[in-house]
């Protein structure tokens, strides 16, 4: 199944304008190797001006494994009642329609953002067997980062970035390679090229958090053995106890950092204006939510804030 899905048509063969004498073999004999989306629009509807583009900039994001055909309501009126009879609702456009293996799959109908047009042609890839291609290097860039080949990692998050421009992922997994490798400066530097509409999203948040952290953790380093000194001291340096989970987390001692966060929070969760909880929540924003590490301390911290 994923060979099929993954063979690529001839780009013009993609996006294709159909008509009813066409529909037979531009869809539903197509729908039968590749997954097939059909647009059913108008000259005179406005919503289908916005939608039809959005439609043909996913297409050509799938890179060949899905196909749009554009069907005009108006010049087929023979093909849209034969549509209608079989229960495909056409009252409306623009409306489109998705063909797998000869049937109809899935429809949506108004014009939708290119978020929920993404979300739509995945799910029915993913129904066909099959994933877009940013999926794929995706998992390619994860595997690298896993294997500690962020060289690697960087260049395909840079790739993913040419083809999609506003992908989230791409930025994190491109801010987190260019830390990895001790460029911090260039981190910084991709971080203030985040389009707008995506600064705020989880995995931008993340990489932020990751790298002001870093900043700081640096920092804190140097000065890892006063703090240790100061605690032996007074086990109730709630300061020094703060900056040396700064520095435990830059050493990548998850658990530790945590867990002297966690002291702070039991002790006097006040303190600072509840610096050591702001700080605990920046660490599971830099680790990621699903971080085996953040999961065992947010079971902590809620421990303790409703006990």
């Amino acid at each position: 199944m994923d060979e099929i899905i993954g063979q690529k048509p001839a780009a013009e063969a993609m996006i294709v304008d159909g008509d009813q004498n066409t529909f037979m073999k531009d869809v539903v004999e197509a729908s039968r190797a590749i997954p097939v989306l059909v647009d059913f629009w108008a000259t005179w509807c406005g919503p289908c001006k916005t939608l039809t583009p959005t439609l043909e900039k996913v297409v050509k994001a799938a890179g060949g494994r899905v196909k749009l055909v554009k069907i005009d309501i108006d010049k087929n009126r023979q093909l849209v009642q034969q549509l209608v009879q079989m229960g495909l609702p056409l009252q409306s456009v623009p409306t489109v329609a998705a063909f797998w293996q000869g049937q109809i799959a899935d429809l949506f109908q108004g014009a939708q953002p290119e978020s929920e047009v993404k979300r739509f042609i995945e799910g029915l890839l993913k129904m066909a067997g099959g994933a877009m291609p940013a999926a794929d290097m995706l998992a390619e860039a994860k595997a690298a980062t896993d294997a500690g080949e962020h060289e690697e990692a960087g260049a395909i998050y840079s790739q993913m970035l040419q083809e999609e421009p506003e992908n989230p992922d791409a930025w994190g997994g491109l801010i987190r390679a260019l830390m990895a490798l001790g460029r911090e400066d260039d981190a910084q530097h991709a971080l203030t090229q985040v389009p707008e509409k995506i600064a705020e999203h989880g995995e931008i948040a993340g990489a932020r958090s990751a790298l002001t952290l870093a900043v700081e953790g640096r920092k804190a380093r140097e000065q890892l053995g006063a703090f240790e000194a100061r605690l032996a001291a007074d086990a109730d340096d709630h300061q020094a106890r703060y900056d040396l989970a700064t520095a435990l987390n830059a050493m990548d001692r998850r658990e530790e950092a945590a867990e002297a966060l966690l002291y702070i929070i039991k002790k006097a969760r006040s303190w600072n204006e509840e610096a050591a909880r702001l700080q605990l929540l920046k660490f599971f924003e830099a680790w990621g939510f699903d971080d085996a590490a953040t999961m065992a301390a947010r079971r902590k911290l809620s421990a303790i804030l409703f006990s």
